[in-house]
């Protein structure tokens, strides 16, 4: 910004600080309010106030300011200081007094600078407008210059030599181009029973405001045409270019639902026909909000069903278990907090019965305690993904039986009283079930099997959690069609013998649920088109691009600029890292200069830390094998995992600006959880450190406003993208290996994995990618020849 509009906006703050303590203990507020602006508009046009043989020409600003009654002594010495500072300000001579000697001095002087006082219309408040919309004539007319006549079409005075970047700049230049004065543009745009406040259009030439609403984006429009600007002239130079639109008209559509939709309309949204419309907000809706996969049909129709059972009071590894918790995904080896596998788990809040509680509670002691309780054996130790994982779909499956049946859930209906662990080695409980969830979603699904599995796990023969507690059994009850009282007498006499029945018993089922199971959603679905790029890698990177495009003025938009920054942050480390959701969402920062987490910290807290390496010159990510989900893989061989960023594309410019500045705006003094990436902190969400849940919601936001190609609106990266989390980046930078090696060895390094893993799960190599990679080595004999 040139110095020259820094000192002016600078001192135009002065200025109205000034009419507060000076002016305003002496006038009423109209007065104030017509005094401040005519003051400010002297700055902003570089105006001398009007003289009259070099004193100050008090008739003139009175006529100007609209208060030539209210222009009392005492008021005009209050306002001679402000006026004077203009003066010194413009580096001209300050204004005699108004009182003069009685004795005149022996040679008169003549002042040294005389500036003619300028017209009344420069600065003269809005007049009435007739139904021409021009200044309606008083009865008598006033003394003093009379406002400029108003054209629709004003001439420019001189061609246009220059094109201001930033907004409240380019209109000043075209203002000045056409000479207009702020009131005279007001005058000219604003049209017969019309209430938009002058001092909205002063607020833009200061540049303390910006046009936000469709109303003012329709003002705009006008001075566009006034101008004979292209259309879209200043709303290209906003400081907040992603911005969305207030006003709208959406009919009845919730408060809630209308800012999730605001962003995706297009400008001109209340001018198109109502069939237009309701496509747009269709689109929006199907494509953006929800996605357009069956899946994601079904996931929206079923998360509104409310029956799970939670357990908030869960503690394992010295910590809470969240009532938003990470879900289990369809993928075997993708990870527990990648996405939302079942809708369901964001449902259902029912509190646990007591006895229930306390059951889950002892399990996961015995499942994610460092040493097993004398007297018990286990086989194998729960993660934090994995404890949460586990407890969830339990809950889930006891809030199934819990259900009324008369309700949309369907549910069995089984008092909360008669809840208990132990009637899990009941085969009736898990047939019944196992047909429920099928009948729900029409088919079986991986999801049933795994359940399956912690059934088996719970049962097995000595380590078993279910095995080693046979006081369960005293808590349960006959239930009509799941629970015969001979099986609950059956148990009583040889619990073990029971259990064993049961594990047989779920291991058939499993077996049949494999052979007619099916995949309920594609993960590859939402980036199909990216992964049929010939680059995958650089298709996504389209998103970061946009974003920067988009990026707000951090002088004028503090948290949304810092908001962006974050998100092309995420985007960024996640293209060069391949980190599962898990590493990325708990990545510490050690900003330059400080000593960086030792090394036994970092494992104890399972967690890597993005820190300043002095002998690399770089940004450099430390992760322990340990804080991996696969820690045992053959990648890390138990070392930590170790990378410098490479400060391509100005990276190392905005993780600085992130670090130094950003991350504290969103953190808004807010206790510092200490990772890199914190939440935004406002009165109703206090915490700044990420869960599963709203990272992943995170991710996706960002995907929605920059990553989906709206051809509504233009906004959008990429044609045919649908809303995913972080967890498909993995999928996007294994395919692009491949597509460029062929290798599942090279594209296991870039996702910290090993090559079947990659082949099964992650890499889109289909024929025709195989194919092309071999034709390019062939051809080279051809091109040779």
């Amino acid at each position: 910004m040139p110095k020259d509009d820094i000192s002016s906006r600078h001192f135009q703050r002065k200025i109205s600080d000034f009419c507060d303590v000076r002016i305003a203990p002496v006038a009423s507020k109209q007065v104030l309010e017509n005094i401040r602006p005519y003051l400010i508009s002297l700055i902003i046009y570089r105006k001398s106030p009007p003289l009259l043989n070099g004193r100050i020409d008090w008739t003139t600003i009175g006529e100007a300011c609209g208060i030539e009654d209210e222009m009392t002594l005492e008021l005009k010495s209050q306002l001679r200081p402000g006026l004077d500072a203009i003066l010194r300000w413009l580096r001209m001579a300050p204004a005699a007094e108004d009182v003069r000697h009685s004795k005149p001095k022996s040679k008169p002087t003549k002042p040294n600078h005389q500036t003619p006082a300028p017209t009344a219309s420069s600065t003269r408040k809005p007049q009435r407008l007739g139904s021409d919309n021009t200044p309606a004539q008083p009865a008598s007319a006033s003394p003093g210059p009379q406002p400029k006549p108003i054209r629709e079409f004003p001439e420019p005075l001189f061609e246009a030599a220059d094109d201001p970047e930033s907004f409240d700049d380019a209109l000043i230049y075209q203002m000045r181009r056409f000479g207009d004065s702020y009131w005279q543009l007001y005058r000219a745009i604003i049209r017969l029973g019309e209430n938009f406040d002058h001092k909205t259009l002063l607020s833009w030439i200061q540049g303390d405001r910006a046009p936000r609403s469709i109303a003012t984006f329709d003002i705009l429009a006008r001075i566009e045409r006034r101008y004979r600007l292209p259309p879209g002239y200043f709303k290209g130079k906003l400081p907040h270019q992603s911005r969305s639109l207030h006003g709208h008209d959406l009919g009845d559509i919730s408060p809630a639902e209308r800012r999730r939709l605001a962003w995706h309309l297009p400008d001109d949204f209340g001018s198109l026909p109502f069939s237009k419309r309701e496509e747009i907000l269709d689109w929006v809706r199907r494509v953006v909000i929800s996605g357009s996969t069956d899946y994601r049909r079904y996931q929206a129709a079923a998360s509104k069903q409310r029956y799970a059972i939670r357990f908030p009071g869960v503690t394992y590894g010295g910590g809470s278990l969240s009532p938003r918790a990470p879900v289990l995904s369809s993928g075997a080896n993708r990870s527990a907090d990648e996405s939302f596998e079942d809708p369901d788990l964001l449902s259902g809040v029912v509190g646990a019965p007591p006895r229930l509680a306390m059951e889950m509670a002892d399990l996961i002691r015995f499942k994610t305690s460092t040493l097993t309780a004398i007297g018990f054996q286990r086989n194998g130790v729960w993660g934090e993904e994995t404890a949460s994982q586990k407890i969830e779909h339990l809950g889930l499956m006891f809030g199934a039986l819990a259900a009324s049946p008369a309700g949309i859930v369907k549910g069995r209906g089984v008092p909360l009283s008669q809840l208990t662990s132990g009637m899990l080695i009941f085969p009736g409980v898990w047939d019944w079930y196992l047909q429920w969830r099928e009948q729900r979603r029409g088919f079986y699904t991986k999801w049933e099997e795994d359940m399956l599995m912690v059934a088996q796990a719970l049962t097995r023969a000595e380590v078993g959690w279910i095995r080693q507690h046979p006081e369960l059994l005293k808590n349960v009850r006959p239930i009509e069609g799941l629970i015969a009282p001979e099986e609950i007498e059956f148990a009583s006499r040889d619990w073990h013998g029971a259990c064993d029945a049961f594990h047989r018993h779920a291991a058939n089922r499993s077996k049949e649920v494999q052979r007619v199971m099916r995949v309920h959603r594609d993960p590859f679905e939402p980036i199909m088109v990216i992964l049929e790029a010939d680059s995958p890698l650089a298709e996504y990177r389209k998103i970061t691009d946009e974003i920067l495009t988009r990026m707000p003025d951090e002088d004028h938009y503090p948290r949304p600029a810092a908001e962006a920054v974050r998100s092309f942050l995420m985007l960024r480390l996640g293209l060069h890292l391949g980190l599962r959701q898990k590493n990325l969402r708990q990545l510490r920062v050690c900003p330059r200069g400080h000593f960086p987490t030792a090394e036994r910290r970092l494992e104890d807290m399972k967690c890597g830390e993005l820190r300043w390496s002095d002998r690399e010159r770089g940004w450099e990510v430390f992760i322990p094998s340990v804080a991996f989900k696969n820690s045992g893989s053959s990648f890390f061989s138990q070392k930590p995992f170790r990378l410098i960023l490479p400060d391509l594309l100005d990276l190392y410019k905005y993780l600085d600006a992130y670090i130094d500045r950003h991350r504290g705006v969103l953190l808004a003094g807010a206790k510092d959880p200490g990772t890199l990436f914190v939440k935004t902190v406002k009165t109703t969400s206090t915490d700044a450190a990420y869960d599963p849940t709203t990272f992943y919601q995170a991710w996706r936001t960002v995907i929605q406003r920059y990553g989906i190609y709206n051809p509504y609106t233009g906004r959008g990266a990429i044609k045919g993208l649908l809303p995913h989390g972080p967890h498909n980046v993995r999928d996007i930078l294994a395919t692009h290996i491949l597509k460029q090696t062929g290798s599942y060895e090279q594209a296991s390094y870039a996702i910290q994995d090993a090559p079947d893993v990659v082949q099964q799960h992650y890499g889109r190599f289909l024929p025709q990618d195989k194919a092309a990679l071999a034709a390019k080595i062939l051809n080279q004999v051809w091109e040779a020849a």
